[in-house]
């Protein structure tokens, strides 16, 4: 249990999720791909890549919004079987 409170740590102390992966010539037309962090409203810093997959920055925004829920909801499982 330890190592999931520890990734949960980590996930919590980076910047506020949502993380929304934003692909040029899928997105939108021009510029540069990036990860929008925050919301519209409150929003933080971009993430740019030097080299990246879109696959591979789909899936870095998509498991900063993930990765607590799901690590939240193995301890609550596992809370109520012990």
């Amino acid at each position: 249990m330890m190592q999931l409170e520890k990734i949960l740590e980590i996930c919590n102390k980076a910047t506020s999720a949502p993380w929304v992966s934003y692909i040029e010539g899928r997105d939108f037309e021009s510029g540069s791909s990036f990860i929008m962090t925050g919301t519209k409203e409150n929003r933080d810093y971009d993430i740019e890549f030097v080299s990246v997959k879109a696959e591979d920055q789909d899936f870095i925004a998509m498991a900063r919004n993930v990765i607590p829920k799901l690590i939240e909801e193995i301890l609550e499982l596992r809370s109520k079987t012990e």
